[in-house]
């Protein structure tokens, strides 16, 4: 009974602390439904009188969404990244130092060269700028080699010192999608943010090689005899000298011939150093005993590999002026070449004299470019008040800011690409 008694004294117990409970309850949740009725109330302006959380409007809030931003999904393509070889010989460093401000884009790859003819007191004064200059030293894109080579421009060393600037391209570079060569007399006529802006929508397997079998006189003249180039073996630069002996036209492979002046693809050139077939290596075996062989080489390699064939657009992306016949010696461009050149549309122009007044006149009107300054873009945004760089203050890399150069790059890539000019299988 005893235990009955404490059971049952143990539930009452339990009731009575449940009742205690219940009445609090009761009135918690009344006052908690007026409280939330007050919140459906709003004044006659439409605020509230009891707000329970602060607005994500408002500009102190303390909420993480507040301070989101939807960053829309952009359309346009990514820009490519182009690699660029700018060679030169004896007394060519300062325009090195001119062409390379006027190309350069913190997104590229550049690798300069000023052959072994130099005195080593000009190499090293470029080699100084290049590693001095501050945007260089800062995005580190740019590769003196300084172990120059000898080149040669009628033979084979120059095609030996494109290869060599195209392998460090891919051995340094990172990812990159197109190799364009250039000279310290080429000089270009858009900015980089037209050049980018314009080959964002191209395929990048495109090849732009000048380029025909046509090669006429040239087969006596050129494929037929046979040369040395004392550039290969020898310190001193020297002309290079012919063999008595001639020789007859390949039949392994079919000659082609062109413009020394290229825009290769990326999968191209790691084609041409790699040579997994064995083709580029065989070709470059020929034309080591070629007159003038870099306009040749690479265009018998592309115009005779099947996978590439099909990928050249039969331009090099220039302005030449050249005399006429046989159109072997560009002439030397000045203020009275300054609309042709505009009117022709190409990025690049060729053969201009050193510090021409014509050179003034492309960076103020065409490249809006300040004495010994960088080529402005999107990516400058400093201010340019009292001449001040405006590349000296970097934003975002991405950005690009085309101009007039890309409408008429534009108007080039339509005529280029149109079906009248660009044919499968135009390596024939």
């Amino acid at each position: 009974m005893k235990r009955l008694k404490s059971y049952y004294m143990n539930i009452r117990h339990q009731q009575t602390m449940e009742r205690k409970w219940i009445f609090p309850l009761a009135i918690g949740s009344i006052v908690f439904l007026f409280l939330l009725f007050l919140t459906t109330l709003t004044s006659s302006d439409g605020t509230r009188f009891l707000p329970l959380y602060r607005s994500v409007t408002s500009s102190s809030s303390v909420f993480v969404e507040s301070k989101l931003h939807v960053i829309p999904t952009s359309t346009l393509p990514p820009p490519p990244v182009l690699a660029y070889l700018i060679s030169g010989s004896n007394g060519d460093g300062h325009m090195l130092k001119r062409t390379l401000q006027a190309l350069y884009h913190p997104r590229n790859r550049y690798v300069v060269h000023l052959d072994l003819e130099s005195p080593p007191e000009e190499r090293s004064d470029l080699q100084n700028y290049v590693r001095d200059h501050p945007v260089f030293a800062r995005f580190r894109n740019v590769w003196m080699i300084t172990k120059a080579n000898l080149v040669t421009y009628r033979g084979p060393t120059m095609v030996a010192n494109t290869l060599h600037a195209a392998a460090i391209l891919l051995r340094e570079g990172g990812d990159w999608d197109w190799f364009i060569n250039l000279s310290a007399s080429d000089y270009p006529l858009v900015t980089q943010d037209d050049l980018l802006h314009t080959f964002s929508y191209l395929p990048r397997d495109l090849n732009f090689i000048d380029h025909t079998s046509n090669i006429g006189w040239k087969e006596y003249q050129r494929a037929k005899p046979i040369i040395i180039d004392p550039g290969l073996y020898m310190t001193k630069k020297a002309d290079v000298f012919w063999v008595t002996q001639r020789r007859s036209v390949p039949t392994a492979f079919k000659l082609f011939t062109g413009s020394a002046w290229m825009a290769l693809s990326r999968q191209f050139v790691d084609y041409i150093i790699w040579g997994w077939d064995n083709l580029p290596r065989l070709v470059l075996m020929y034309y080591a005993n070629f007159i003038s062989s870099p306009e040749g080489y690479f265009h018998t390699v592309i115009c005779n590999a099947q996978e590439f064939r099909n990928t050249t657009v039969n331009s090099d992306l220039h302005f030449i002026s050249w005399d006429n016949p046989p159109k072997q010696h560009p002439h030397h461009l000045n203020l009275n070449d300054m609309q042709s050149m505009i009117n022709s549309n190409a990025p690049f122009a060729r053969k201009f004299p050193k510090e021409d007044a014509v050179l003034d006149k492309i960076d103020s009107e065409l490249l809006f470019r300040g004495p010994g300054m960088l080529v402005p873009g999107g990516w400058c945004i400093g201010s340019r008040e009292n001449g001040t760089d405006p590349c000296s203050d970097i934003g975002n890399m991405t950005v690009l800011r085309p101009g007039l150069g890309a409408k008429r790059l534009e108007n080039l890539m339509s005529s280029l690409l149109s079906s009248e000019n660009f044919r499968p299988r135009q390596c024939k």
